[in-house]
């Protein structure tokens, strides 16, 4: 799609006719995926399963010029066959899912050489956060089973791993805990983080792997190091329940949603509110009392840093342009619960209450050569040493996205 035009649907995915409990299941898509090398797509469609789908799609559901870069995709296909489609019963209801970096450092593998009592998960890896409290590591290729992380008691409603490779995985859970693992170490549990008084919704680690943002069902978020696993700081501007968070691609904002219909900017670096992103209703609601029906579920970065997308239950999926105040495109969907961009751009994802899957065209633009500089410089500076440069005022503004 390009800049200005309404999201078009490419296609929509739907569980198949649902197993026999004999105990209620969940049949939400709480959460959806894609891998960092863009190969593969993970889809939690209720019912305790997981779908591994290679990515891309079959080709009529694909925008023509559309092309998955992937890197794994030739390693897949030489001497292994294509990779298939893979179901995964995680026994629990699936809440959080993420993908491991890929590839994983060329260390792991020496370090492994060392340790053969311990899995190998120099592959890429899923992991997934569970009703129990649990943890399921799978490996990718074959759907096997890696490890099984025990330690939260309740609910683990998301997860996030280092970009760097490091196989540092984050969990975010309703027991008010976030908690920090080391894969590489048999899923040793390295720290504990304590501070919230609600149900953690929400975590994510800045791209350059410094900071660490959780969202629970209070009005502040926390920005933790994850150098020193410390509290920085708590940001404080929103009038309900923070329930999503992501970083820019170079670390330089932070955006948050919430149940008030808002969306807020931030420089993590300072604390400083940048911006905000009011979701007005477009029609009326038939009923006075229906007061959240715009709250917010989910907000997301694309890759290259210029849109963000946004889910509430006003039943729109939003566009935003980084610079612009309203969307700029808006698309029909009923019960979205969560949203995500692929990788190298041009497609939305978002999961519903319903189980379903939806994928969505979405802006393809050629960044322009300053946007470029200020990814690239802002990549490894933080706001202080953009401000400490000798170059002129407006320059830094721009630098630190104070333009708008």
């Amino acid at each position: 799609m390009e800049a200005g035009e309404e999201p078009l649907l490419l296609a929509e995915l739907k569980p198949g006719r649902p197993h026999q409990f004999d105990w209620k299941s969940s049949c939400e898509t709480w959460s959806v995926a894609f891998s960092p090398d863009g190969s593969w797509f993970a889809w939690s469609q209720g019912h305790c399963i997981v779908k591994l789908i290679p990515w891309p799609l079959e080709e009529q559901f694909i925008p023509k010029g559309f092309e998955a870069k992937s890197r794994s995709s030739k390693n897949d296909t030489k001497g292994r066959g294509s990779p298939k489609e893979k179901t995964l019963d995680c026994g629990q209801i699936v809440w959080g899912l993420a993908f491991s970096p890929w590839p994983s450092p060329p260390s792991r593998k020496l370090w492994a050489r060392h340790h053969p009592q311990v899995p190998d998960i120099s592959c890429l890896i899923l992991a997934t956060g569970l009703n129990d409290g649990q943890i399921k590591i799978w490996e990718v290729q074959t759907g096997l089973l890696l490890l099984n992380l025990s330690g939260h008691q309740d609910v683990v409603r998301d997860l996030s791993f280092t970009p760097s490779g490091s196989l540092i995985l984050v969990s975010a859970s309703r027991d008010k805990t976030l908690r920090i693992w080391d894969l590489n170490k048999h899923g040793k549990q390295i720290q504990v983080l304590s501070g919230h008084l609600q149900w953690v919704y929400c975590c994510s680690i800045s791209p350059d792997c410094s900071m660490l943002c959780s969202a629970a069902g209070e009005k502040s978020v926390f920005l933790w190091s994850m150098r020193s696993y410390t509290l920085i700081r708590k940001l404080e501007g929103h009038q309900s329940s923070v329930v999503s968070c992501d970083f820019s691609p170079d670390s330089a904002l932070l955006v948050t949603a919430s149940y008030d219909t808002n969306v807020i900017m931030w420089d993590p670096y300072t604390g400083e509110r940048l911006r905000s992103l009011h979701h007005t209703q477009l029609e009326p609601a038939m009923d006075d009392s229906d007061v959240h029906v715009s709250s917010l579920r989910s907000v997301c970065f694309s890759p290259e840093g210029l849109y963000l997308a946004t889910v509430a239950d006003d039943r729109l999926l939003r566009i935003w342009a980084l610079e612009l105040k309203a969307p700029v495109a808006f698309a029909p969907m009923t019960n979205g619960l969560c949203c995500t961009f692929f990788p190298h751009g041009g497609v939305i994802a978002t999961g519903t209450r319903d189980g379903h899957v939806q994928f969505w065209t979405a802006p393809r633009v050629l960044s322009s050569l300053k946007h470029l500089c200020r990814k690239a410089l802002r990549s490894f500076l933080t706001t202080y040493q953009v401000l400490a440069l000798p170059i002129p005022k407006k320059m830094k503004e721009f630098l630190t996205y104070r333009t708008f």
